[in-house]
């Protein structure tokens, strides 16, 4: 069976990262989170107070840091190492998740980035997520995903998850994150977040985990066997 690569994306808190994750366990295929990778850099100018106003120290902080994936055979997931540190708990906090739009709207993180991840996608069989994987990393990728969903049903989704890790997060703290960082997302100067005009679209406002695997499993298959 010859191997595709699956590109997908959309906005914050549609999914995107379950429904890759569960593709590409089901197609065999790694799975790499690209916005895994933007929070670990976040995180990292948090830690050193990079002023990322700053081009020159922007850049030589990028010099300093090393992006790896490790499988955990327990979670069955990869966990992204900074600098050979598993920081997958660290940068789901609301400190990285305020701040990482703006990060990674900075048009040298972004080649950093993208030169990476194009790196990990030479042999292909891979799922990756993200807000230019279809654009931008991965223009030729066999099967392009744009998942969407209703903002108030993202709000929630998103609040649930916070919540779990801090108690004192409210809903309007977490609509006014979102509707930040969707309009960075979609504003900034260096590839913002858009639907390929080849891809396919994802509403999964109602829909279950298991549909929606379902759908992207089915478009999958179509584009392997082609």
């Amino acid at each position: 069976m010859k191997k595709i690569i699956v590109a997908i994306d959309g906005y914050s808190s549609c999914g995107k990262s379950t429904l890759a994750r569960a593709l590409a366990q089901k197609l065999h295929y790694v799975f790499i989170d690209s916005g895994a990778m933007y929070r670990a850099i976040t995180l990292y100018f948090i830690q050193h107070k990079i002023n990322i106003q700053h081009k020159e120290e922007v850049t030589n902080a990028l010099k300093k840091i090393n992006l790896s994936f490790e499988f955990h055979p327990e979670s069955e997931q990869n966990n992204i190492l900074l600098n050979g540190i598993n920081v997958e708990n660290e940068i789901r906090n609301m400190a990285v998740t305020s701040k990482v739009s703006e990060v990674a709207a900075i048009a040298d993180v972004r080649k950093f980035a993208v030169a990476q991840q194009q790196q990990m996608g030479k042999l292909k069989g891979i799922v990756m997520d993200g807000r230019d994987i279809g654009t931008t990393v991965f223009p030729n990728a066999e099967l392009k995903i744009f998942v969407t969903a209703d903002p108030a049903v993202r709000v929630e989704r998103r609040f649930k998850e916070l919540f779990e890790q801090n108690k004192k997060v409210t809903i309007e703290e977490v609509k006014a994150n979102l509707e930040m960082r969707d309009y960075i997302d979609s504003n900034r100067s260096e590839s913002p977040l858009r639907m390929a005009d080849d891809a396919k679209k994802l509403d999964n406002s109602h829909l279950t985990k298991e549909e929606q695997l379902s759908l992207a499993y089915n478009w999958a298959l179509e584009k392997i066997k082609e």
